[in-house]
């Protein structure tokens, strides 16, 4: 088993006033040339927006985008046609493709939105841009992992243009639990929403990371209440 590990302090960060952001991987301004990706997962943000506050029209291409609100509600819209609003709780899934351009608000004039923007590099490069969200009931990943993306759908899942899997999970205290790649190639690249847990001989606290990879499973224990998100990478 190889690991790295990124703690929440040494994650890179941004102060716009109207956001505060938190990158897990090299992103505008910041760089660091050892967290540029984790195989095919390219980025981590945990972003913090202002009331009313977000990112105005602008494109993206070839990249597969999933965006999970922890708190708050976000306001979409995109050149396909898409409208609506994301809540904590649902998961947006948004493959660029061969071009999208799409704006992101927070849907509150006095709340602020905390959310997680994930990208994943594609398998397939140029494909017709596509959309989509879903509600996850939180009562249906007590104690267990639920499937958010997959690429065959899996358990409800939605679909993703690679052979990525995000599952979250929301345990108790002394709560054991494996995690097996789903495929021989693939890594695993966890983080700690809420909480403390131990993980292959570390112990990671609220926002620390950690990335497995050649591993046949991982064996996580809580310390605390702890909610996870793992996201199953290929490595290559």
């Amino acid at each position: 088993m190889k690991k790295i590990i990124q703690r929440a302090e040494e994650r890179g960060y941004a102060d716009h006033g109207w956001l505060k952001a938190h990158h897990s991987f090299s992103f505008a301004s910041y760089y660091q040339p050892d967290k540029v990706h984790f195989g095919e997962l390219r980025v981590l943000n945990d972003d913090s927006i202002a009331p009313g506050k977000g990112f105005g029209k602008h494109p993206h291409d070839n990249m597969e985008i999933v965006t999970i609100p922890l708190s708050g509600a976000i306001k979409h819209g995109d050149s396909m046609g898409n409208e609506g609003i994301i809540n904590a709780g649902d998961v947006q899934i948004m493959s660029a493709g061969k071009g999208v351009v799409h704006s992101e608000f927070n849907a509150s004039a006095t709340e602020f939105l905390n959310l997680f923007q994930i990208w994943v590099f594609p398998k397939e490069r140029n494909i017709t841009p596509r959309y989509d969200q879903k509600t996850f009931l939180a009562e249906d990943r007590k104690g267990k992992f639920q499937v958010l993306v997959a690429p065959d759908k899996t358990e409800g899942s939605m679909w993703v243009n690679q052979d990525v899997w995000f599952s979250r999970g929301d345990f108790s205290s002394g709560n054991e639990i494996s995690y097996a790649p789903k495929l021989k190639t693939n890594g695993i690249y966890l983080m700690v929403i809420e909480g403390e847990v131990e993980v292959a001989g570390e112990t990671l606290k609220k926002r620390d990371a950690i990335g497995l990879w050649d591993l046949d499973k991982a064996d996580i224990k809580m310390n605390s209440d702890a909610q996870l998100l793992i996201i199953d990478v290929p490595m290559q």
